[in-house]
């Protein structure tokens, strides 16, 4: 069974936070590719290609939209029973550096960001995200244009074996 590293995952978000690996494509709307970069340096199993309305993984030219897209990790991540597999919690203080928060910023049940724990400092998580490239904000991006009063988050922890 694969343990999912970490410091590896966080290395990986801490060097490439404000730019981009040239091994991986870029996305307008980078934010999920740089957090299935990040889960995928810490030892995230890819699985499911071809399929692409199914799994987690990216191929020659072609991805799923879980790899691409918050909404569809946020998904994934919530029924994956195999591979890459994550436990919601409720709240931002039961996460650790690797895990994961999602950001439903019009309050309309659709996830629109992601981001990936780095850091804790007070007991509460910092994170790291592509798109409007961020290193050690602040978890609740209310200081973000995207940010309105019907915010809502999921919070992921990923589970550590595969």
């Amino acid at each position: 069974m694969a343990t999912y590293n970490r410091k590896a995952a966080v290395a990986y978000a801490q060097k490439w936070w404000n730019s981009h690996n040239p091994k991986f494509p870029v996305f307008d709307v980078d934010c999920t590719n740089y957090i299935s970069q990040c889960l995928f340096a810490g030892g995230a199993p890819m699985r499911g290609q071809p399929n692409r309305g199914k799994g987690w993984w990216l191929g020659n030219h072609t991805w799923s939209y879980s790899w691409s897209t918050p909404h569809g990790l946020r998904w994934y991540l919530a029924g994956s029973t195999k591979g890459l597999q994550a436990t919601q919690v409720d709240s931002p203080t039961q996460l650790i550096p690797g895990d994961l928060i999602f950001y439903d910023f019009e309050g309309d049940g659709r996830y629109d960001h992601s981001t990936i724990v780095t850091s804790i400092k007070d007991g509460m998580p910092y994170v790291n995200a592509h798109t409007n490239n961020s290193r050690d904000r602040y978890w609740n991006y209310e200081d973000s244009y995207a940010h309105t009063p019907k915010t809502s988050y999921i919070f992921f922890q990923i589970k550590d074996n595969f």
